[in-house]
């Protein structure tokens, strides 16, 4: 029987070449919001010893990586850039090879642990190495600030989905305060991009090289 992690698990790989393969950004928008999705539920399956608090605590995750994150983002697109398309550095079939070669790496590199995790869900390792990669690729490869935001909170994913699995719940209030500084973060991105689109009429972060003491 193949259990729900797993599947939640190859989600979250396939979310990673949505996203390296969408030429728009409100598509990688939602994606973004799947994936917070499921990096708050997929802890749920892994600890039994669930609490009340621990189940408030998922909610409360869930409200902030699957709705008000993606709303700001959303925000940002529709308010301030008015623009939905994206200016890749990598084109999109290259972006996808690329990804599928991270997919590789991500099985050989978790191949080398030894949890218990991973030997009853196989899946879950390889998966949040694949989306700390692909949100480091993401931040590489992209040219606009916002992509650069939506790699920024990938690359976050992977890191939260590694530490939640391999640690045990009552560490979750560290990582409630490290939730706590991305969302602050994309406050303070949607302030940026505000200031570069007034300045440049456009988010290009090589225009950045423009600027002078």
């Amino acid at each position: 029987m193949i259990q729900p992690v797993n599947i939640l698990s190859l989600l979250l790989i396939l979310s990673v070449l949505f996203a390296f393969g969408s030429s728009g950004i409100i598509p990688i928008i939602k994606m973004i919001a799947l994936q917070g999705m499921i990096i708050t539920i997929v802890p749920l399956f892994l600890h039994h010893d669930l609490t009340t608090g621990s189940l408030i605590f998922g909610a409360i995750l869930l409200m902030i990586r699957g709705f008000i994150i993606p709303i700001l983002l959303y925000y940002s697109i529709t308010h301030i850039i008015h623009k939905n398309e994206l200016d890749p550095v990598c084109g999109h079939n290259a972006s996808i090879f690329a990804g599928i070669l991270i997919i590789i790496a991500s099985i050989y590199i978790s191949s080398k642990f030894d949890f218990p995790v991973i030997h009853k869900t196989p899946l879950i390792l390889p998966a949040a190495i694949t989306v700390l990669l692909g949100g480091i690729f993401f931040l590489m490869a992209r040219r606009k600030a916002v992509t650069m935001v939506i790699g920024y909170l990938m690359l976050e994913n992977g890191i939260y989905l590694i530490g939640a699995s391999l640690s045990k719940p009552s560490h979750r209030v560290v990582e409630f305060g490290i939730l706590l500084d991305v969302l602050i973060g994309v406050m303070i991105m949607g302030i940026v991009l505000f200031n570069i689109q007034r300045a440049f009429d456009d988010t290009d972060t090589a225009l950045l090289r423009k600027l002078k003491d």
